[in-house]
């Protein structure tokens, strides 16, 4: 063949580098909220999280997308869906890292870490692969939920919380491993799950407590293969919360039809589908029409990983945007020696190192249920972190996938990590309740705690290290205490969250990354656009910190 030219100048991929070695800001979030943690365990997984093996895994797993056999050959209604094996792969991984119910494991839980060690772990795995993560963060959220019905969790939870994984469609007690998904949302609601009409009726009480019988569908139902799913029906007493196993404890198939399969933007590795259940079996889960506040306690659960997520999203953007930039050379300079690149990445890296730092704050508030402090700060921090790192998670892509050109445009069979994560990003705002339900749910969250001492306390330790900071600080209290409208909340949400976050990096990070924080989020030298932090930032300070290598 005729060779026409050389290629050269194009960056080697990021491929078998350690992720938690190399993440400097998630090592001293770590320590902060967990001094002398055993982080063995998140090294292991920073390995295999990085590796080209496994990263090959998530490029199969979403260009081999999961399929819906609603019948088999001889034309029997089975309803399956058929996944990639680097989609049971990386199940494996996920499951065996202990980042779905494992948390609730009583080994786990007497560290006293398990939802910080978890939430690194998670964070670090979604830089990996996001989509899979579906259904570890709902086993996740509804293993607590199901203690509402003690015989129920008795059977299921060594299996919840076991590490291993068992994909096949079989009874739950011949299983090391099992999954479950929730099943909320409807055409005609969405996010308003009172709208509901799927509704249930009373069918006798066994070994799991009182049963009913299901008739309805779900228009949102992700990942229909887990093995148990968390629904909302209508019964006589009002929305309530069912538990609905996919095999019945005799062994035969629930009478749940998956009408097809979503077709998505991006997640594409994870199976979202359409349902309808035909007479379906579930057993009552708490109390008779209390469904919505048990969902609401998952919900709280799985918007925490929507902010670990989105930070784990943003903190591989930024890896692959610093790598290339390395590499790649323009006008007789690297990328990154040139004064505008550097102001882009220093800016991005900034952005990652916040929303690590709250996420893990976040996370580290469940660990410490009993403690008044903590317990308003997770109810107050969890919708600000979901609306505020969720909603510049977009823009974010966006600007790191500018810093490649065009090559962080092209697919070319999955291999465009960058491209992935674009498509990615939206998802984790949207689910488990969008912008404005979170900034509602924030003026829910004040009016139900003290939560201007709360906020006061946490941004104590950063008083009188930068005059912005101070200033935001001195009045956010007071906007609490006077419980700002509706038509403000977005604003309330954003100022709360910058604060913690500059609060945070106060004690987590160094000088150069703290000042240049509260400079441009807070104290307006700033621009509308990544990449216009003010000429003495120290961007080369901030750029040392972020680099993946």
């Amino acid at each position: 063949m005729t060779v026409t030219h050389e290629v050269f100048n194009q960056p080697a991929p990021l491929a078998d580098v350690n992720l938690f070695e190399t993440n400097r800001p998630l090592q001293a979030a770590l320590a902060f909220n967990a001094p002398g943690l055993d982080t063995t365990a998140l090294r292991e997984l920073g390995a295999l999280a990085g590796s080209a093996e496994y990263q090959t895994h998530a490029r199969l797993a979403n260009v081999f997308t999961p399929q819906l056999k609603t019948h088999s050959r001889v034309g029997q209604r089975i309803d399956q869906v058929e996944f990639h094996p680097s989609y049971h792969a990386l199940m494996r991984a996920a499951v065996g890292a202990g980042l779905h119910g494992a948390a609730f494991a009583p080994e786990a839980r007497a560290t006293g870490h398990a939802h910080l060690r978890r939430a690194a772990g998670f964070m670090l795995f979604t830089e990996l692969e996001p989509s899979i993560l579906c259904p570890i963060s709902m086993s996740y959220a509804v293993t607590p939920a199901l203690q509402g019905n003690a015989a129920i969790y008795g059977d299921w939870a060594p299996q919840l919380t076991s590490r291993a994984y068992d994909p096949a469609l079989k009874v739950w007690r011949d299983k090391p491993g099992a999954t479950m998904g929730m099943g909320m949302t409807e055409k005609q609601g969405g996010s308003d799950v009172r709208a509901n009409t799927t509704h249930a009726e009373p069918a006798g009480e066994d070994a799991w407590g009182r049963r009913f019988v299901v008739t309805g569908h779900k228009w949102f139902f992700s990942a229909p293969m887990c093995d148990a799913f968390l629904i909302l029906a209508q019964t006589a007493s009002g929305l309530s919360c069912l538990f609905l196993p996919r095999v019945l404890p005799d062994g035969s198939l629930n009478a749940i039809a998956i009408q097809r399969l979503k077709d998505k933007l991006g997640n594409k590795a994870n199976a979202s589908s359409e349902v309808e259940f035909l007479g379906a079996s579930a057993w009552l889960v708490g109390e008779e029409g209390r469904g919505v506040p048990q969902i609401l306690a998952m919900g709280t659960l799985t918007r925490l990983d929507c902010a670990l997520g989105t930070s784990g999203l943003m903190r591989q953007a930024l890896s692959i945007a610093l790598n290339h930039t390395t590499q790649r050379k323009a006008f007789g300079k690297f990328l990154i020696d040139q004064p505008l690149m550097k102001n882009v990445l220093a800016d991005l890296a900034l952005e990652s190192e916040a929303a690590t730092a709250l996420a893990l704050r976040l996370a580290r508030a469940f660990d410490r249920p009993d403690d008044a402090h903590e317990a308003v700060m997770a109810r107050l921090l969890t919708p600000v972190a979901k609306f505020w790192i969720c909603k510049r998670g977009s823009h974010f892509a966006q600007e790191a996938m500018e810093c490649l050109g065009g090559n962080g445009y092209v697919e070319e069979g999955g291999e465009g990590i960058m491209a992935r994560i674009y498509r990615e990003m939206p998802l984790n705002s949207i689910w488990e309740g969008a912008g404005n339900i979170m900034a509602l749910d924030l003026l829910r969250a004040i009016r139900k705690a003290d939560a201007a001492a709360a906020l006061a306390h946490e941004l104590a330790p950063a008083k009188g290290m930068h005059p912005a900071l101070d200033h935001l600080a001195a009045r956010l209290p007071l906007r609490v205490e006077e419980m700002a409208t509706e038509m403000e909340a977005r604003r309330l949400a954003q100022d709360v969250a910058l604060a913690v976050q500059a609060a945070l990096l106060a004690q987590t990070a160094p000088a150069a990354v703290f000042h240049a924080f509260c400079d441009s989020r807070i104290g307006g030298h700033w621009g509308h656009s990544f990449g216009s932090l003010s000429a003495g930032t120290e961007v080369d300070a901030i750029l040392a910190r972020a680099l993946p290598r």
